[in-house]
């Protein structure tokens, strides 16, 4: 029977990478174009180092890849989110604690762990 339990939570979990995806888009997208505002508006110092609109494209990329997924229901993927994705808080903390980068770092690393949560509970539930 089409509508059941399993497929609504299927949906849940796809809103979630859906909004990740778009989190990312955005977020690259400010990292390419105006990534000195970004890094102001979190007390970062201002470069003009060319990396850091590499790492945009880079992250705007990935987040076309989540928002692809998303819209096809790949739940293999959205379950490989879900580990992958509390890595970025580990090496965040990581690099914090080793006084290579500032704490607001751990901000972003607790984006991805709270979308990889939100993904992990609605792919639980479907089963």
């Amino acid at each position: 029977m089409r509508g059941d339990h399993s497929e609504v939570t299927v949906k849940n979990a796809r809103v979630s990478i859906l909004v990740f995806g778009i989190y990312m888009v955005v977020l690259g997208l400010a990292l390419l174009v105006i990534p000195n505002v970004l890094l102001s508006l979190f007390d970062y110092p201002t470069t003009t180092e060319i990396w850091i609109r590499i790492l945009g494209f880079i992250v705007v990329v990935l987040g076309y890849y989540y928002i692809v997924a998303a819209r096809f229901e790949l739940t293999p993927f959205f379950k490989a989110s879900v580990f992958g994705r509390p890595a970025v808080i580990v090496c965040f903390a990581g690099l914090v604690l080793l006084g290579m980068a500032q704490p607001v770092l751990v901000l972003f690393g607790a984006i991805d762990l709270l979308g990889a949560i939100w993904t992990g509970l609605a792919l639980r539930s479907s089963r």
